[in-house]
């Protein structure tokens, strides 16, 4: 699997919001097979900034949900911003 391929979409809602201006962590939606270190690297890639930590479920509904904490010298506010969510 591409590291493209491993990222479905970030997720923002409310809670996601404040997770990302207080614990600088990153919500994604990935592929429901895509492993802790493939979503490191993916993210790591893409998005040229540092993995510190993974964590990972799933929803309700079916979906992967990823919490990307950045290391501390990245801002996830700023890769948001950067992306065009903010």
């Amino acid at each position: 699997m591409s590291v493209e391929d491993v990222i479905i979409r970030i997720h923002m809602s409310e809670k996601a919001s404040m997770l990302m201006d207080t614990q600088n962590i990153l919500t994604l939606i990935v592929r429901r097979d895509a492993t802790k270190h493939q979503i490191k690297r993916a993210v790591e890639t893409l998005y040229n900034v540092k993995v510190e930590d993974v964590r990972t479920l799933i929803t309700p509904k079916g979906y992967k949900k990823a919490y990307v904490k950045l290391s501390p010298e990245y801002s996830a506010s700023e890769l948001a911003t950067r992306l065009g969510l903010v």
